[in-house]
């Protein structure tokens, strides 16, 4: 089978994760759609979440609406997936994001810091809790945390509060390593820089919109905030897609308790 975009052409073996269950968190757009799309085609059995109803273009085998930044919204979720699958023998802790305001750390109060803590951080600690004890039951399984870049690129002005809570998931998947290692369970950490997701394409029509300037100027400005991107371009999601497919893969048995970066090399540090 072939997965294909408009700019990516990928082979994909129907049979690499056949009899694999799996759940990717935040799974209707953006990244998460595209990591639902990879490992479906790969013969998974795909549960996703999101706050939002289903699109009727996806057809998951089971979807849940929650939101999981909530300990009620992960507990619907762990309920429902060991009901309809039995468990998960990979999970992928996709959701995170940050509505905190801009303008720097005094902009920030109580209530955007929990928020974006509980949304980055705190989602992936509760379903891990939820649906560890299976996956240490079989002795077997793999778990992946979609972090960030900014955890070493924080920007002040506008994603404080969500580079901090991206560094303590990556800090938090290091430690849950070397626990759950011995005991069959693999845990790694992604680390996206610019992707460019639908809603990265809206942000910069809108940025280009107030600028007065066309979508390509717009879009190398945001780039250049970043310090900018060597290959010339952002990252897609079918990207990331194929990065997590392989980390979750037999192909990546050996590899445990650490981080990828993809993000076209953006962070300039080894």
């Amino acid at each position: 089978m072939t997965v294909m975009t408009a700019a990516t052409q990928f082979s994909v073996d129907p049979t690499e994760f056949a009899g694999k269950r799996a759940l990717v968190t935040g799974g209707t757009k953006g990244m998460g759609e595209a990591i639902v799309r990879r490992l479906a085609a790969g013969g998974a059995r795909v549960a996703t979440t999101a706050r939002s109803p289903l699109p009727e273009s996806q057809a998951p085998e089971l979807f849940v609406q929650a939101d999981i930044s909530t300990r009620g919204g992960v507990d619907k979720v762990v309920r429902e997936v060991l009901d309809r699958l039995g468990g998960v023998d990979i999970l992928v802790n996709n959701v995170g994001g940050s509505s905190a305001p801009g303008g720097g750390v005094l902009a920030l109060g109580d209530e955007d810091w929990q928020d974006t803590i509980n949304a980055n951080l705190f989602a992936a600690v509760r379903l891990d809790r939820g649906l560890l004890p299976g996956m240490l039951e079989q002795g077997s399984g793999v778990i992946i945390h979609i972090s960030s870049i900014q955890r070493r690129l924080p920007l002040f002005e506008a994603t404080l509060a969500y580079a901090a809570a991206k560094a303590a998931l990556t800090t938090y998947s290091k430690g849950l390593s070397k626990e759950v290692g011995p005991r069959g369970v693999r845990v790694n950490t992604v680390a996206p820089g610019f992707i460019e997701t639908t809603a990265a394409q809206r942000l910069v029509a809108r940025l280009a919109e107030k600028a007065g300037t066309d979508e390509d100027t717009a879009r190398r400005g945001l780039m250049d905030s970043l310090g900018g991107i060597p290959i010339g371009r952002p990252g897609r999601p079918e990207e990331v897609a194929e990065l997590v497919a392989f980390l979750v893969s037999d192909r990546a048995a050996s590899i445990h308790g650490s981080e990828y970066v993809i993000d076209g090399g953006t962070v300039p540090a080894v």
